[in-house]
């Protein structure tokens, strides 16, 4: 009990020092993560008898036959309360213990008449009776009889031969107990050495946790920036990103729209420039072309006829005079280009840089705040490692070790004489099993000689030496079991008494915890102390601290703390008060205070930017017109197949001039398409393209710009209203993740003292092995399976005996006979 009061002491020197010192939490789940080390300890829980399980469970059966009422709860109680004193409730006691007592009782009546009837049957055979006299009379069922008699004796000297190798095989296990016990005992030793050597390492574990934690903490502080700032800044950005993001549209439109008006001009002046060209060049091919027909040669015939076809063709050879009446938009150019003096992206680029500048404004205004808040920390760093460098654990834990070496030390002082004792019930058990298969061997012999030896035709005088001599053999084992069986019943009575009594009132109840709700009667073990073990540790009897509750938290590894109710001595939830250690961090966030000032997302000059673009007019342009006019060709007629139809006609003309100038003239019609169509088709598909630009550019331009001012507005508002608020939310948010990170370490501390640190299984596992594997386990279930087979044995030599003396007959060379006159018969 010293040594449970020496740990509880370390434990609550533990408690406080984890308690004053240490205050850190895994606020954010994958951040911190604590694990305390846990204590491997090699004893196992639970005793197994391996081979030999089914032999004791089968003297458990006859147990409980023998002893089948439940555990006297009641009557334990009373027995303890009144000192054992069982001559108060001896009815009570003797009504309990009614099996035994009949048991005890045959065999005291088996140990008194055993030796009676044996020196009785001695005098009575040296006066020749009871089968003394050498002489056996002739009785017709002489071969059914010694046949039963001599099957008869078989199955008993095997029954007892099986009895005798039941005790044989337990005495066997007595041989070997002192080994289990010292392996048991040393591997109990080394739990309670991992115990004593691996608690300063959790304790070092918790306190070095703290550090880890504090660390965490200092990141966080040293990224205000990015954590406040960030998440300040994040939130404004959600709301202004998309309005921000359509000004930004709206920008790049204006500018794309410049550009299309640029390039709609530009093709504007080439088509009217290059029509123009088209015109008087065609004028001039055509009037050449005319003068050409007029030429004498075309009077003639196939001539005339070729050249009505030319000039009837001439008619198509005109430029589209509606390509040089497109109206320009000079006007729509010069108003966007005024809008694009102001560059609106550049505008709401510098403002939301003003949103972006956020963290480092909140890094700038809080440096004071981060400063204290880590002093604070620093400073309950410097109280944990002060308390921890002060507690004498070293002290402690040598003290404990000191004890447990002289603890271990006595053991092996007290084995040589454990080993001494061993020898000698080891020595008792094999000369009783030696005495009992010396009996048997007699009976087998006898058997064995009887059977083999015996002839049928010899007369009872006239019987062989080998008969002979097995009657002589069961006479002898006869002998030896009056001689020694009362004795051995003696050993029986003994260590059934001792053994029913132990399986029954230790063993099972131990099992079944009733013995430690013995223990945890009221008032049992002291009248002034409701509860014996609170008040053995606390001195408090009063504080509901069990047997059983303790036996069963420390078989789960639940920690001293919480399983000895250590909280009635020292109470570590008031020295790890939560709210005390993390209120000094709280009061240095409450003078963090951010400024932000107010965000203007667009001046008046930008809002006028968006509105004059929306009442620029270019989506009044009448759009169709030019895609119309983009649609057709510069010329009514295909000038490279207008060519080539030329030149097909003028090969029919007679070699001439006119067919020449007609030649000439088509050469000149495929120049005009190389000059003039092909740029014209070219700024055909720039204008076009400009125009499609414009188009989808002013679809709906002032319902968009009012959507826009309007989401501005809205925008402005929140950031006019909300933006103190959302400041000081995410200054709360900031500062009780911090604090969170020491409210979770410091609740896991609590739990980890409590429940975890320092587990007392040992204590529940060293109780098993006392009780459950040594007692119980190596002592009595060997002891009982001893008694019961010698007590089999030795039972049913009674039997024995008296069929061997009437098989003896059977076997024994007679000194006289009746006449056998037909041998044979028998």
């Amino acid at each position: 009990m010293a040594f449970v009061l020496r740990v509880l002491l370390l434990l609550g020197l533990c408690g406080s020092a984890s308690s004053t010192g240490q205050l850190t939490t895994t606020s954010t789940p994958g951040v911190l993560h604590y694990e305390l080390p846990t204590m491997v300890y090699e004893t196992q829980g639970t005793y197994e008898p391996g081979f030999l399980g089914p032999l004791f469970r089968m003297v458990h059966n006859f147990l409980q036959v023998v002893q089948p009422h439940d555990f006297p709860l009641d009557i334990v109680t009373k027995l303890i309360q009144r000192k054992f004193d069982i001559s108060v409730d001896y009815k009570e006691v003797a009504f309990y213990e009614i099996g035994v007592l009949v048991c005890v009782l045959l065999g005291l009546l088996f140990l008194v008449f055993m030796p009676l009837v044996g020196c009785c049957f001695c005098m009575c055979r040296c006066c020749n009776r009871c089968g003394g006299e050498m002489y056996q009379r002739q009785k017709r069922n002489e071969s059914c009889r010694r046949k039963y008699f001599a099957l008869s004796l078989l199955v008993i000297c095997m029954l007892m031969s099986l009895g005798i190798m039941f005790a044989f095989v337990a005495n066997h296990q007595v041989r070997i107990l002192i080994q289990k016990t010292k392996d048991v005992a040393d591997s109990n030793f080394r739990d309670f050495q991992v115990l004593i050597t691996e608690t300063p390492k959790q304790i070092e574990y918790i306190v070095s946790q703290y550090t880890a934690t504090k660390n965490k903490a200092f990141s966080d502080l040293n990224s205000i920036d990015s954590l406040l700032g960030g998440g300040i800044k994040d939130q404004l950005k959600s709301k202004v990103t998309p309005v921000v993001d359509e000004i930004k549209a709206m920008a790049t439109a204006i500018k794309e729209a410049k550009a299309a008006l640029e390039n709609m001009n530009s093709s504007l002046q080439s088509l009217q420039d290059g029509s123009m060209q088209l015109s008087n060049s065609l004028t001039n091919v055509k009037n050449d072309i005319e003068n050409s027909l007029n030429n004498s040669d075309c009077t003639s015939g196939p001539a005339s006829r070729v050249c009505d076809g030319i000039r009837t063709s001439l008619s198509n050879l005109e430029s589209n005079p509606g390509l040089s009446q497109l109206p320009s938009v000079d006007r729509e150019l010069n108003t966007v280009t005024d809008i694009l003096r102001t560059d609106l992206e550049a505008l709401i680029k510098q403002r939301c840089a003003l949103i972006d500048e956020i963290p480092d404004v909140v890094r700038n205004q809080s440096m004071i705040v981060v400063t204290d808040v880590k002093e604070v920390l620093n400073s309950i760093s410097s109280d944990i490692h002060n308390i921890s460098q002060n507690i004498p654990i070293e002290e402690t834990l040598l003290e404990l070790s000191g004890q447990l070496n002289n603890s271990n030390r006595l053991f092996y002082e007290e084995m040589p004489r454990l080993e001494e004792y061993d020898s000698y019930w080891w020595l008792g058990g094999l000369i009783a099993c030696f005495l009992l298969t010396l009996i048997v061997i007699f009976f087998y012999l006898g058997l064995l000689c009887g059977v083999f030896g015996y002839d049928k035709r010899a007369t009872p005088t006239g019987r062989g030496c080998v008969s002979n001599t097995g009657g002589i053999f069961l006479m002898a084992g006869v002998g030896f079991s009056f001689l020694f069986c009362w004795i051995l019943m003696i050993l029986v009575v003994l260590t059934f008494v001792v053994g029913v009594n132990m399986e029954k009132l230790v063993c099972e109840p131990y099992a079944n915890k009733k013995l430690l709700q013995v223990l945890d009667t009221p008032y049992l073990l002291s009248d002034q102390w409701e509860f014996y073990l609170s008040g053995l540790i606390f001195g408090k009897p009063n504080i509901n601290l069990t047997f059983e509750q303790v036996y069963r938290d420390c078989k789960r590894g639940r920690g001293f703390y919480g399983t000895f109710q250590l909280e009635n001595v020292f109470n570590i939830s008031d020295n790890l008060n939560i709210k005390k250690l993390t209120g000094n961090i709280n009061s240095e966030f409450e003078n963090l205070s951010v400024n932000i000032d107010n965000i203007e997302l667009l001046d008046a000059q930008g809002i006028k930017v968006l509105r004059d673009f929306a009442q620029s007019g270019i989506d009044r342009i009448n759009y169709p017109l030019y895609l119309n006019q983009t649609e057709n060709a510069p010329t009514k007629v295909d000038l490279v197949a207008f060519s080539s139809s030329l030149e097909t006609q003028a090969n029919q003309l007679p070699e001439g001039t006119l067919k020449q100038s007609l030649n000439r003239n088509a050469q000149t019609i495929r120049a005009i398409h190389q000059q003039h169509i092909l740029p014209m088709e070219q700024s055909l598909k720039a204008l076009k393209q400009s125009v499609r630009i414009l188009e989808h550019i002013s679809d709906g331009l002032p319902e968009k710009v009012k959507e826009i001012l309007s989401s501005l507005d809205s925008v402005q508002n929140f950031l006019t209203n909300n933006v103190s608020f959302i400041v000081i939310e995410e200054s709360k948010k900031f500062g009780r993740m911090i604090v969170d990170y020491f409210e979770r370490y410091l609740q896991w501390v609590l739990y980890a003292v409590t429940e975890k640190m320092t587990s007392c299984k040992p204590m529940a596992t060293a109780l098993d092995s006392a009780i459950d594997s040594v007692l119980c386990g190596y002592v009595i279930d060997p002891l009982n399976l001893f008694w019961f087979g010698i007590g089999k044995a030795t039972v049913l030599s009674l039997p024995a005996v008296i069929i061997a003396v009437k098989l003896a007959k059977y076997y024994r060379r007679m000194e006289s006979e009746d006449m056998y006159d037909d041998p044979s018969r028998y």
